[in-house]
């Protein structure tokens, strides 16, 4: 596998802060900030400009924040993953990175102006207390949850571990708010999970990709074939609505299911921004056959999993055309705890295709809206949990029964 001399971090829809917000999609590198002068016409030019902002505008504007907008207005007129990152922002990648932080374990999403609960993460503070999946956060601390002010409030629920926070929800069913008081603890974010779907079948969700992935993954796998007390035949590998994250996580992941062949190549101008990496020998299924299920959501790094697995001929992929995000952002830091993100390589699948702004086509499209007549059969012999997720998910349905149909009525459904 080929290796770059930077450091490769994340940023992942969902995860601000240890919750899910929504932040932006990508893979992100990091490496040292170089130095060269401004042309003296452009940066007089600049600064001109603020002085005169500072002078005469209707307001008084503190300098900081005039010459930290003027900086943002720069890096983001770039392109749309572009971003200056003030010094908690930048502490967030670092965060999604690793997804180790002090908090009560919460994953939320705004939605209609409310703040509901996506799901609390397992053995987490606010896990272990109660709180439920669809629980609408009203306050936090007694400081009332809204628009305007989500970031910050949502953010008083990450502290030192030890320290109490106050949840205020409204539930479903509950004419009252219910108050739970929550002791911050330390907090994994696993971006894996697996079941055994029935004998010789397993699936395998990753929701997005960090340090601690491929691991996590690797793992997993091998207490399916333990519970399945033999090798898998088949396996479903859903990256629906995965924004991105880590490359090597990404490329780690495509290599356990390749022997050979290129998973990844990219270009850029810096000196580190080119790069390939190709597969080294070692299938984690010894060939078992794999589908990989994508969505519209389906972004960067998910993406490179995705195309690499489909141009080696490794696994079928099924779904709706992905999001279309070809493109690496390197992280690099400034003074004072702040960084900038910017683009520095778009990145090719195996077959030499750039996927920014035009996606993967699936092999198999499965559209949610024509799923009603071809929904597979659901039998008792799931677990209570993937029954659960079965019947709701009928996409999901339809993928289960495409992987255990025979390669070659596989190749005869593909278009």
């Amino acid at each position: 596998m080929g290796k770059r001399a930077t450091t490769l971090l994340t940023l992942v829809i969902g995860t601000t802060l240890g919750f899910a917000l929504s932040v932006g999609t990508g893979v992100v590198a990091q490496r040292e900030a170089s130095s060269q002068s401004l042309p003296w016409d452009e940066a007089r030019l600049l600064a001109e400009v603020l002085e005169r902002v500072r002078q005469e505008y209707v307001e008084a504007i503190d300098e900081r924040q005039l010459i930290e907008g003027a900086v943002r207005g720069l890096v983001t007129e770039l392109d749309p993953h572009s971003q200056f990152l003030d010094s908690a922002e930048y502490d967030e990648i670092r965060i999604n990175t690793s997804g180790n932080y002090s908090g009560v374990g919460l994953e939320v999403n705004m939605d209609d102006e409310r703040v509901t609960v996506v799901a609390p993460i397992e053995g987490s503070p606010a896990a272990l207390a109660g709180i439920r999946p669809g629980d609408e956060i009203l306050s936090i601390d007694e400081f009332a949850v809204n628009r305007g002010n989500v970031n910050e409030t949502v953010g008083l629920m990450r502290g030192r571990a030890g320290t109490e926070v106050r949840i205020t929800v409204a539930r479903t069913g509950e004419l009252v708010p219910i108050d739970f008081t929550l002791v911050r603890s330390h907090v994994q974010v696993r971006s894996v999970r697996a079941n055994l779907l029935e004998p010789d079948y397993g699936y395998l969700r990753i929701t997005h990709f960090s340090d601690t992935t491929y691991a996590d993954m690797r793992e997993l796998l091998q207490d399916l074939e333990d519970e399945n007390e033999r090798p898998l035949t088949g396996l479903l590998l859903d990256l629906r609505n995965n924004p991105g994250g880590v490359l090597d996580a990404a490329v780690a992941v495509s290599d356990a299911f390749l022997d050979s062949g290129t998973i990844v190549t990219a270009n850029g101008r810096a000196v580190d921004a080119s790069f390939r990496h190709d597969a080294t020998s070692g299938d984690l299924l010894n060939g078992a056959r794999i589908l990989v299920l994508v969505n519209e959501g389906s972004a960067s790094a998910s993406e490179i999993v995705a195309g690499a697995l489909q141009d080696n001929n490794r696994a079928l992929i099924a779904g709706t055309r992905t999001f279309g995000k070809g493109s690496v952002q390197t992280v690099i830091p400034l003074s004072n705890g702040r960084a900038i993100k910017l683009t520095t390589s778009l990145y090719y699948t195996p077959s030499g295709v750039s996927i920014h702004g035009e996606g993967i086509s699936p092999d198999q499209l499965l559209e949610i809206d024509v799923l009603a007549d071809m929904q597979a059969s659901i039998d008792n012999h799931y677990t209570d949990q993937m029954l659960a997720l079965l019947q709701t998910d009928s996409q999901l349905q339809a993928a289960v029964g495409l992987l255990k149909q025979p390669p070659a009525l596989q190749s005869s459904a593909i278009h």
